[in-house]
């Protein structure tokens, strides 16, 4: 009999979502196995008309499926089932109307706690995808550093990651790079790039603001714009020296340019995007603005009259700019290192989960001998022992904190992946596409029109 696999895209969109749907379609048109792409993620499962879309009818899979297309023609939600709720036994039921024999889920941290509960019902399976590629572990030992210890007012406890590894190998890692990741940092070196110009010119001080939460990952990335300082939010700023940096740096170059991520924390601790703290539908704290607050704490620190000998009659405050590079970073075309190895891991889960295999992650592994190759590993590796997944942090022999830029072996970690990321493909897209004619005089055609008629109910 002809197994039938769900798929669905949760949490966040990022550039490679398609690739990895089009990767396990194609695998599964080899292996004789229908695919149906469930409707916004798990919220899809809770609609008792279970929207969805055979994706690949005759084994064929369909041509609205695009892997070089942003986003997810699936759509996506951050909504999560809370396992013992009532809302799982319409999921149950609803996988036994589909009649699925398993299930890949595509996301991150969020995606596969969600898929847990899920596992009790049929085999499920995680394809990874995060810009802010914290899906995975430096070493696999990691989660097992992770300790409880008495919260500050007594009442409970706190998890602390209590110690790291003093050395670690590029092959230690765990899920190397997730797909997102790359297009996510050539997005935002290239805007490192084009606001250098504005800041050289105006002899000005720029203030960037990445996205990764509380992983590094992308502000280390954007070391290949060459901005003068990176602070990343597993290092927490020393105001002081970054002052005398930024001053030593104006003096010599008449501007500066700063990048900083989104969860950044002074020495005392505050987050510098959350100080007046909000949350998203996932439940993770809204960042305000850490470029925002950080100019203002340059800004308190550094004297107007400093500026004067550079820019004489200009107020002193006009000196600093901030920008953020926002949702550019998860949007658009994937470069071709995201496309090819989104769909590479699509292809090994869709292996998993027809193997029978459940509650694993596809996962990207690198040798430098051998280059990159997929792999698995059993969800439980990466969680600690009561059973909570972390976010992979940037290793502290990747970041030179005096610096403010990639140690020398965060250097290599990034060759790695991004000396070949970039296809010629992507060059001659760009060349032929963006000024299209036919774009003045065509409005955009989404895949949301097209795969609205594909749209079956149960």
């Amino acid at each position: 009999m002809t197994k039938r696999i769900g798929i669905l895209t949760a949490g966040g969109d990022t550039p490679a979502l398609n690739a990895t749907i089009y990767g396990a379609v194609e695998r599964a048109n080899s292996l004789g196995m229908h695919v149906l792409g469930l409707l916004r993620g798990y919220a899809g499962l809770l609609d008792d008309k279970v929207a969805h879309v055979h994706l690949n009818p005759l084994f064929s899979s369909i041509p609205e499926l695009d892997p070089c297309s942003g986003g997810t023609l699936l759509g996506s939600s951050r909504t999560y089932i809370a396992p013992g709720s009532d809302e799982m036994e319409i999921v149950r039921r609803n996988i036994q109307r589909l009649e699925l024999d398993g299930l890949i889920c595509i996301g991150g941290d969020g995606t596969i706690s969600g898929m847990q509960p899920l596992t009790d019902y049929l085999p499920c399976v995680l394809a990874p995808k995060t810009i802010d590629n914290d899906l995975g572990l430096n070493y696999l030992d990691e989660p097992n550093e992770w300790v409880r210890k008495s919260s500050d007012d007594g009442d409970g406890f706190v998890k602390v990651h209590e110690k790291s590894r003093q050395h670690m190998d590029l092959e230690d890692m765990i899920n190397y790079a997730t797909p997102g990741y790359a297009t996510a940092v050539f997005v935002v070196a290239q805007c490192v790039q084009r606001i250098r110009s504005t800041a050289e010119s105006h002899r000005r001080i720029g203030v960037i603001e990445v996205m990764g939460r509380d992983s590094g990952y992308i502000g280390l990335g954007a070391a290949y714009g060459q901005p003068d300082l990176i602070l990343i939010p597993e290092v927490a700023i020393n105001l002081n020296e970054l002052e005398q940096r930024v001053r030593q740096i104006y003096e010599l170059q008449h501007h500066a340019v700063i990048v900083v991520g989104e969860g950044c924390r002074t020495a005392e601790g505050t987050e510098l995007g959350a100080s007046a703290p909000s949350y998203d539908p996932a439940g993770n704290i809204r960042y305000s603005g850490a470029a925002q607050a950080l100019k203002d704490l340059l800004e308190e620190r550094i004297e107007p009259e400093f500026f004067e000998k550079v820019r004489p009659h200009e107020p002193g405050g006009s000196a600093f700019f901030t920008r953020k590079v926002g949702h550019t970073q998860r949007g658009g075309r994937p470069i071709q290192f995201d496309r090819f190895y989104a769909s590479q891991l699509g292809g090994k889960a869709m292996e998993l989960v027809h193997a029978g295999d459940s509650n694993s992650v596809a996962t990207l592994q690198y040798c430098p001998r051998n280059g990159f190759e997929v792999d698995s590993i059993a969800a439980a590796k990466l969680s600690d022992q009561w059973g909570e997944i972390h976010h992979r942090a940037v290793h502290p022999t990747m970041y030179d904190e005096h610096r403010m830029q990639p140690s020398e072996f965060g250097e290599s970690y990034l060759q790695s992946i991004f000396t070949n990321a970039i296809g010629s493909d992507d060059m001659e897209f760009i060349r032929a596409e963006l000024f299209s004619p036919g774009n003045l005089a065509t409005r955009y055609q989404s895949v949301n029109t097209d795969i609205r008629k594909r749209v079956r109910f149960i």
